[in-house]
Parts: structure tokens; C-alpha cells; sequence
């Protein structure tokens, strides 16, 4: 009965918001880059989504918006995520802010908003530095007025008549999200007024009044706008919040996106600011023109030819829309009016209409010309395939661009140009221009691009280098689009330099002889290369070799080298550097390339310098102590303590399944591994009974949602704190009390001090645990400001003759920052077992 009556829903949902103006033959074979292309024809109404970290819009809502109703849809998103999570690799800080700025990137397309970041550069002030439970402190770190001045000009360049953030200013909100919310509230008088960053007046942008401000509804009692948006679209065969879904799939690195059925869906609003008249009505656009013909009706009398002119042009454009499937009536109809809208937009600039409502319609009118545009380049049915011979450039370097463009459409192509788009400086030559391009035909044009020697190198957050603009004539009006080459076109140095390890840390309870460092040599040049690579050492320590010549003898060659590090016996505790450098004809280069590649998003790189950093302290470390680590794919800390000396093998499915676990007297898990690998979860019992034969097991952090079962998966009751944001400790400064001082955990092989919590990186612990069988033991409390303190950090219990741990304290991120403190009190924890025997 339950399956019969969801069967009886999607179908009343088909057929009471199926849209009146699609035929039979759009729901057989939809055309969904033309219905993409006209929609927003419908309407003049800009919409605009704030918050603090990519994905955090709200993509069922903005779906609805943007694919259902054609509303011009934007997401403003603070940071880049750099201190979030990733659940598809090991990429952290600014690679992870890469990839989640792509995710946006990727999941907008799907939704048809355009997303936009405050944060402008890798490192940038603007930064995702995690958690944070205070506005203030948040506004703190990024720079108030840096923020709030971003904030204001993206607003008077956008120009939304609505502003909606994704999240309301309430202490169970993240900090980052609530200072997003903040200042785009306060926004809406400040946006308006020509004293607030009146700098940007003089580039050019002019104070622009928000119509409305709306927040998520407290609850369906509270909110003034309710909008039904789970209709069921033909199109694209699914209902809005769907679509949502499907976008958020994007958001892999943090494990957005799920499967949900076709139903209704309310979206509750409260209208807390509104600059019109909304005549009562509490409908989202009440008192906002929804098109041109609502905004003919607010111009004087006196305007009477503008009135009609745009009237008209909106019978214009919903008679595009109507023409929907007809690829050829759309072309001829967008092009008329898209000539019809550059002749509206020279009559205002000429006309004495108030100043507020000219620049409005006229900004209106610019969004509506790039529109048309895109419905001409569509339904003209030109496709365009622009490739460079090389996706890596090199300064200097020449290449060769090829941009293939075949008609399938009915229409001739006239006036048909080809040209790049490239930085300053760049040079380009080309020899046939102005071209005829008839039906079923191809044509291709090649370019000589040459690179300056003075070229910028690649950065993943701005433009691309090279685009190819594509522009026709038809019907008495010119039509431009801009065309993306295929991945991505990166200028890189000549050469990259990866070490291995990235950090050192030197014992100085237990000084090294002798520290191999492996350096990966990478070939970026259209060519061969001879370089010499050495490594720039602090004073007292040795090298060997001093340096080693390397030939590459191709691009995208790679060599590794191998250097001998000697550190001096009378090393004092502190940090240092050792940098890598290779010699190129005269040139040097110290830079390292990450290259960061997902299907998902494609490649994109991260440069910078080919520096160790390393740390001297330290550390006491049972000799004997033979660990097994069952990695995540989340963390680096196996190889890190590999690094300074551990016994440690990397547990495989097989050693879980049937491997004799009872040689190791620790294993570790790593962070979150019960999501990550279905053979910990699988053998699990396997691990339990390790430990009841007298085995050490250290579990590592995991959400509530990583397959974790609070009766099953530990020996005894364990529960995750949830929700989640409630349960961690933001402050990394934050006071810690160790409430046994006289465990073995606290002295053995560490003496344990107050110096041990300090420098701690981005946080103390994520997901304390909130409820636990009472054969656990704690040891440690802390708290943010102002809370109560939490007693989970570090839960151990007796389970047969060994030994069970569970911490929610970020050691990896400590280690993986080489954090001394982090290091000793985590050797401290898996050396635990040791202590007890």
C-alpha cells in the first residue's frame, strides 16, 4: 500500500507541475541545453545565495530557482573549505581548497547557478582555518573590513534583488557561517550607501539596493514565504530537490549527495528586510519586477515608447520559449530580439528616466543581451572543440591551438570569427578571419601561441590563460561566446622538485646518523633538460652527494635522486628548513608541482616551494614496540612516524582477514578507516579479538555516520557525539586537564607537561564521544570558551588481557604540522599496551 501510494504522488506531482508549454514530443527526447539556454528568458529577477564554505548552498532550493524558474542564480561562498575533511584523498590545507573549489564549480553547472568566492588567492585571508563556534573570532582571523569590503562589491557588481545566506546566526551554527550571515544583513542598507567603501564608486560600481533579505525559516510557524519546490520536471527527469542531489554528488571530497525519493518539498523563508512594496503579498518576487513587462509598468507616462519597447520585448522572449523544441524558429526569434535589446539599451542610455531605474533596467537589459547570446550560440547548433597542442606551457615556449567548429544546425553561418583570448603580452598569430560556415560543415582554425618569458604561472583560482571567443553574425546582430579549451592550460616552471619526506623530524633523545631525502625531478619543458639538484642545508649539518646532475630527456620525464642528510650531534630543539634547488641553464627553481587529478573535476596543480620543514625535539620511543596501522587513505601519520623510526607495517585486507595480527603489540586505525575500508568493517571482530588476547588497538576519530555502531564496534557502548557540531573542541589553545596524572599514559615512555598541549594546529578534537560504557576510563578534559568541558578525548578500557583506545584528539593533524607535544603524547597512548605488561 506505502509503494502504491508513493507510485500514485510522483505521478500527481508529473502531472499538476509539468510545465503547460512542452509538447509530446519534448517529454520522448528533451532538448536540455536548449531548455538550459531559454529558461532564464522567463525573467528579469536576480537571485543571490551566501555562505561560508563550498557546499553550503542550498542546492534544492537553487535548482528550483534557477532550472525551474529561470531566476539568475549565484552562490557566494567565503573561503575555498581548505580546513575541512577529505574523503577521497590525502590532498589537505590549500590542495583540499583546490579541489573543493571545483566541486562548487562542477556542482553549480548541474544546477545552473554560477558560484563565486570571496577568497582570491591560495593562503588568502579569507581562510578555512576549521571549526569555529564564534562569529567574532571568525571575522577576527579573516579581517573584518577585508571581508565586508569583498562582500560590497561583489553585491553592487551582481547587483541580486534577493540575498538569501544559507544558514541564520544561532550558536549551533559554525562561526564561519554565521559571520557570512552577519555581514550580508548587514549588507543591505550598507550596499545602498555611496559612504560605505566609497572607493568602489571611483572604479566604476554604484550603490545598489537589495529589494529583499530573506533567512531560512526558525520553523514552519515562523516563516513569512513558503514555496513548494519538490515538481517533478520532464526535462530532466527528475524533481528539483533531485537535481539538487545530483549536484551535491559533486561535492565528493567531503561525501555530499544522496538518493531521495520524488515528493513534495517546502521551503520555509522569513522576509527579515524589504525596500519595496510588496502590496501585501508574501510571495518570494511580491514587489520585485518579475520581467519586462512588470518594469514597463514602473516607468513614468512620460516614457510611453520605453514602456511599449519593453513589453514587446518580453512577448519576444516568451515567444522563445514557446518555440521550444525548434532549434531554428529559437535562433531567428533570439536573434531579433537580441537585437531589439541593444536597441532598448541605447534609447535609456539616451532617455531622462530617474538615475536609480535607468541602471537597473539597463543592468537588466546587459543580463538579458548575454542570455540571447547563449540561446543564438545553442540553438545555432555550432559545437566547438578548442584543444592546445600542450596543456603544460613553459615561459617562452610556443604552441599550438586548434579550435574545430561544425555546423549541425539548419542556419549558414555568417561573418563566422575565430579568435583567442590571452593575458597581456601573450602573442598570437592567426591567418584567416571573417568565414562562411554552411550546414553539416567544419571548419578548422589553428593559432601560434607564444609564451612571455615574464607569463604568470598557473593559479587554480584564476581565469584560464587561453579561451577561445567564437562570434557570428545573423539577422543584422552579432552574437559572441567565449569557449573553454579542453582541461586545463597551466603555465609551470621548467621543472618541478618533489621531496620526499616533506618533513624531518630529528629525535634528540635518539639524533639520526644519517636521513635520506628523495627528490623527484620533473621535466615541465618541451624538451631536454640538464640540471643540477642540491639541497641548501642550516649551518652544521652535512650533505651527500653536495649535488647531482640529472638529465630529463623529454617533457614529462621524472628522475629521483637520492641525498644523505647527517645532522649535527649538538642539534638544538627548534624548527628549520632545508630547501631543494636545481640549476637550469643558469636559472634556478625551487618548486614543487603538486598535481591534483579526480574524474570528477579533472587536473589542476598547486605550486609551491620545494622546502623540508623540519622540527627538532624530543621523543622517547619503546625500541621494541611493533606496530600495525590500518590506513584510511585520510592521513599520513603511518609515514610520519615511519620516518623517525617506527616498526610499522601497513596492514593489508589480507593480514585483516586471516594475517596473524598477535605479532603486533599495537595496531592504530587510522582516521575514519571504518568508512574508508570495508575489510575494518568487515573483520572488526577480528580486531576485538586481538585485543582480548592482549593486544593494544588505538581507534582514531570517526563521525556518527562512518559505519560506527555504538554497541558493536568497540568492545563496549561507545556513542559519537551528534550532532556533531556540538561535540569538539575548536580552541586549539584550549586549557587541558589531565584527570589521572598518575597513568602510565602520562609518563611512560613521555613525561607528559603543560608544554605538550601548546602549538597545537586548528583544533584539540572533532566528535567526542557522548555517552560510553562505564569500563571506560577518561583522562583528559577540556573545553572551548564558555562550555562545559568534555571527559572523551581519550577513553581507554580493559577488554580480556589487552587493551582498548578511542581519541578523538586531532593527532593527525599535530603530526602531520610536527607538533612535538602531538607527537609525544600519541607515542604515549600507542605505547600504552607496553606500560600495562
Amino acid at each position: 500500500m506505502k509503494k502504491f501510494i508513493c507510485i500514485l504522488l510522483t505521478f500527481l506531482l508529473f502531472v499538476l507541475f509539468v510545465p503547460l508549454d512542452i509538447n509530446a514530443e519534448q517529454l520522448e527526447q528533451p532538448d536540455v541545453e536548449l531548455w538550459n539556454a531559454i529558461t532564464p528568458l522567463k525573467t528579469t529577477v536576480t537571485f543571490l545565495n551566501v555562505g561560508a564554505h563550498p557546499d553550503d548552498e542550498r542546492s534544492d532550493f537553487l535548482a528550483y530557482l534557477s532550472r525551474g524558474l529561470g531566476v539568475k542564480t549565484a552562490s557566494l561562498i567565503a573561503n575555498r573549505g581548505e580546513g575541512g575533511q577529505n574523503e577521497i584523498g590525502n590532498e589537505l590545507g590549500n590542495a583540499l581548497g583546490i579541489i573543493r573549489t571545483r566541486e562548487m564549480i562542477e556542482a553549480a553547472k548541474i544546477t545552473g547557478v554560477k558560484a563565486y568566492h570571496l577568497s582570491e588567492t591560495t593562503s588568502d585571508p579569507i581562510y578555512d582555518y576549521g571549526f569555529e563556534k564564534t562569529p567574532e573570532e571568525t571575522l577576527k582571523k579573516w579581517g573584518e573590513q577585508l571581508t565586508y569590503g569583498r562582500l560590497i562589491k561583489f553585491i553592487r557588481t551582481y547587483q541580486p534583488d534577493i540575498v538569501m545566506p544559507s544558514f541564520r546566526n544561532v550558536n549551533s551554527e559554525h562561526g564561519h557561517h554565521r559571520a557570512m550571515t552577519i555581514l550580508s544583513e548587514r549588507a543591505f542598507k550598507d550596499a545602498a550607501n555611496p559612504n560605505v567603501f566609497p572607493e568602489q564608486l571611483k572604479e566604476g560600481l554604484k550603490p545598489w539596493q537589495i529589494k529583499k533579505f530573506y533567512l531560512p525559516a526558525y520553523s514552519k510557524e515562523d516563516a513569512t514565504t513558503s514555496i513548494e519546490i519538490g515538481m517533478y520536471d520532464p526535462i530532466y527527469g527528475m524533481t528539483y530537490p533531485q537535481l539538487g542531489e545530483q549536484s551535491r554528488y559533486m561535492h565528493k571530497s567531503q561525501g555530499m549527495g544522496r538518493d531521495i525519493p520524488a515528493e513534495p518539498r517546502q521551503i520555509y523563508l522569513e522576509l527579515v528586510h524589504s525596500s519595496v512594496d510588496d502590496k501585501g503579498k508574501n510571495d518570494l518576487f511580491a514587489g520585485i519586477p518579475y520581467n519586462f513587462k512588470e518594469w514597463s509598468e514602473l516607468l513614468p507616462k512620460t516614457a510611453n515608447d520605453l514602456k511599449v519597447h519593453l513589453t514587446h520585448l518580453q512577448q519576444e522572449l516568451d515567444s522563445i520559449v514557446a518555440a521550444y523544441p525548434d532549434r531554428h524558429t529559437v535562433f531567428n526569434k533570439s536573434q531579433k530580439a537580441l537585437k531589439d535589446v541593444r536597441n532598448i539599451q541605447r534609447k535609456i542610455r539616451n532617455s531622462k528616466l530617474n538615475e536609480n531605474i535607468k541602471n537597473d533596467l539597463l543592468h537588466k537589459l546587459s543580463i538579458k543581451e548575454e542570455q540571447l547570446q547563449v540561446v543564438s550560440f545553442v540553438s545555432s547548433s555550432i559545437k566547438v572543440k578548442a584543444t592546445a597542442a600542450s596543456n603544460i606551457l613553459t615561459k617562452g615556449q610556443q604552441t599550438t591551438v586548434s579550435v574545430e567548429i561544425k555546423n549541425n544546425g539548419k542556419e549558414k553561418i555568417n561573418h563566422l570569427d575565430v579568435s583567442l583570448i590571452v593575458p597581456d603580452g601573450w602573442k598570437v598569430t592567426s591567418h584567416s578571419k571573417h568565414l562562411t560556415l554552411f550546414p553539416g560543415k567544419t571548419i578548422n582554425k589553428e593559432f601560434t601561441v607564444a609564451v612571455p618569458e615574464n607569463a604568470e604561472y598557473y593559479h587554480a583560482y584564476k581565469d584560464p590563460v587561453i579561451r577561445a571567443k567564437i562570434q557570428f553574425e545573423a539577422n543584422g546582430t552579432k552574437t559572441e561566446q567565449i569557449q573553454e579549451l579542453e582541461g586545463t592550460i597551466a603555465v609551470l616552471p621548467d621543472i618541478s622538485l618533489t621531496l620526499d619526506p616533506e618533513n624531518i623530524v630529528v629525535n634528540t633523545a635518539d639524533i639520526q646518523d644519517e636521513i635520506p631525502v628523495t627528490v623527484k625531478v620533473k621535466n615541465y619543458y618541451e624538451g631536454r633538460l640538464n640540471a643540477s639538484v642540491s639541497l641548501k642545508t642550516p649551518k652544521g649539518w652535512t650533505v651527500s652527494p653536495y649535488q647531482t646532475n640529472v638529465t630529463l630527456d623529454k617533457k614529462m620525464d621524472e628522475k629521483e635522486v637520492t641525498f644523505t642528510l647527517v645532522p649535527p650531534r649538538d642539534i638544538q630543539d627548534g624548527k628549520f628548513d632545508i630547501e631543494a634547488i636545481a640549476s637550469v641553464k643558469g636559472k634556478l627553481y625551487n618548486s614543487t608541482i603538486q598535481e591534483i587529478k579526480y574524474d570528477h573535476i579533472g587536473t589542476f596543480y598547486y605550486q609551491y616551494p620545494s622546502n623540508i620543514h623540519g622540527v627538532a625535539f624530543e621523543l622517547l620511543k619503546p625500541d621494541d614496540l611493533k606496530i600495525g596501522y590500518i590506513e584510511s587513505g585520510f592521513d599520513k601519520v603511518a609515514d610520519y612516524l615511519i620516518n623517525l623510526g617506527f616498526n610499522i607495517t601497513k596492514l593489508t585486507s589480507e593480514d585483516l582477514a586471516t594475517g596473524d595480527l598477535s605479532q603486533y603489540d599495537t595496531i592504530i586505525t587510522g582516521i575514519r578507516a571504518y568508512l574508508s575500508r570495508d575489510d575494518l568493517y568487515k573483520y572488526n571482530d577480528r580486531l576485538l579479538e586481538y585485543v582480548k588476547n592482549g593486544g593494544h588497538l588505538v581507534v582514531q576519530y570517526h563521525k556518527p555516520s562512518d559505519r560506527w555502531n555504538p554497541l558493536k564496534t568497540a568492545p563496549y557502548k561507545l556513542v559519537i557525539g551528534d550532532p556533531s557540531i556540538r561535540w569538539r573542541v575548536t580552541d586549539e589553545n584550549a586549557k587541558v586537564t589531565i584527570t589521572q596524572p598518575d597513568s602510565p599514559l602520562f609518563h611512560y615512555p613521555n613525561e607528559i607537561k603543560d608544554g605538550d598541549w601548546n602549538n597545537w594546529v586548528q583544533e584539540r578534537g572533532l566528535y567526542f564521544p557522548m555517552e560510553w560504557d562505564s569500563r571506560f576510563e577518561t583522562y583528559v578534559s577540556m573545553a572551548d570558551p564558555n562550555e562545559n568541558p568534555f571527559e572523551s578525548g581519550i577513553l581507554i578500557a580493559k577488554y580480556g588481557e589487552g587493551t582498548y583506545a578511542y581519541t578523538s584528539l586531532v593527532f593527525y593533524r599535530q603530526i602531520q604540522n610536527q607538533v612535538p607535544g602531538g607527537y609525544r603524547i600519541f607515542t604515549n597512548l600507542i605505547s600504552y599496551g607496553k606500560s600495562q605488561k
